[in-house]
């Protein structure tokens, strides 16, 4: 099942893409696709209800703006250094053991939103990752449960400002944040359809020149491994987000390295879970 959420941002409404490609909404079910509807057994539920409902449901117009196929979620943690390639062309050792960091909620977008140069920046990048959405509480899970924590997967592009991540002290927290630096979606893909997120070909394009070119498969820590570890730490929420890291191509890496501007188009997408783009302008 493909969960999506559309509207005018602040306003989005959920809906699902169904078999067909089309886009249903499902405001009707009365819940929207929050830690409240994960944490209840929302997907569940869902299915039954579609079972009955699917047929009447208003159809969608593909041309309105779709938002992150989530609601805010109560944190979204990102991985660090997670793809081997990367973590050479950042100058940086291969980790021991997960490099965790958090993104604000704040920074959340849609799939097809811009991304917005900060202001003060000069070195904005780009970043194609998995994500994986929970949809169980998850406190102290063992690595042969965790599958059971997920409720699916979808596509993120982990923007990430370099300058304020590497150069202004502290975490790199603060090169993360930004608003619009997580567009996350178009949609949702519950674990059923997409059986082997082990083995995803994920990619990213900056101005139609392809930046990045990888594989699930060259995760160093994989997803099971991730939501165990996390969870030893803090409490994983249902709608929680963990971004697992982004393989080699960042604009960072390059010689010489090489960050967004205005005017760019960056477009990304991973095998199952679809494609975003979104056109880069500056803070005004």
């Amino acid at each position: 099942m493909k969960l999506i959420r559309f509207g005018n941002e602040g306003q989005e409404r959920p809906g699902i893409e169904n078999k067909s490609g089309e886009w249903l909404d499902c405001s009707a079910f009365g819940e929207d696709w929050n830690e409240a509807f994960f944490g209840n057994d929302g997907i569940n539920r869902l299915k039954s209800w579609l079972e009955s409902n699917e047929a009447g449901l208003p159809k969608v117009d593909k041309s309105i703006r779709l938002g992150s196929p989530i609601a805010r979620p109560s944190k979204i943690i990102c991985v660090g250094l997670n793809y081997s390639l990367h973590a050479k062309e950042s100058g940086m050792a291969l980790p021991e053991s997960p490099v965790l960091f958090m993104k604000a909620s704040s920074s959340l977008s849609g799939p097809f939103d811009q991304i917005i140069i900060p202001r003060n920046s000069v070195k904005t990048d780009w970043e194609v990752e998995l994500a994986v959405v929970i949809g169980k509480k998850a406190s102290y899970v063992d690595e042969a449960n965790a599958a059971e924590h997920i409720a699916g997967y979808t596509l993120h592009n982990d923007v990430s400002e370099r300058d304020f991540q590497l150069n202004h002290g502290g975490q790199w927290v603060k090169g993360k944040s930004a608003d619009t630096f997580a567009p996350i979606g178009p949609y949702l893909v519950t674990p059923e359809d997409l059986p082997n997120p082990d083995n995803l070909r994920l990619w990213l394009k900056v101005n139609d020149k392809m930046m990045q070119d990888s594989n699930t498969s060259d995760l160093v820590f994989k997803i099971p491994h991730l939501i165990s570890y996390i969870s030893q730490y803090m409490t994983l929420l249902p709608g929680d987000v963990i971004s697992t890291g982004t393989p080699s191509g960042v604009g960072l890496g390059l010689n010489p390295p090489q960050y967004l501007k205005e005017g760019d188009v960056v477009e990304l997408g991973i095998d199952g879970l679809g494609i975003a783009k979104q056109a880069v302008v500056a803070y005004k």
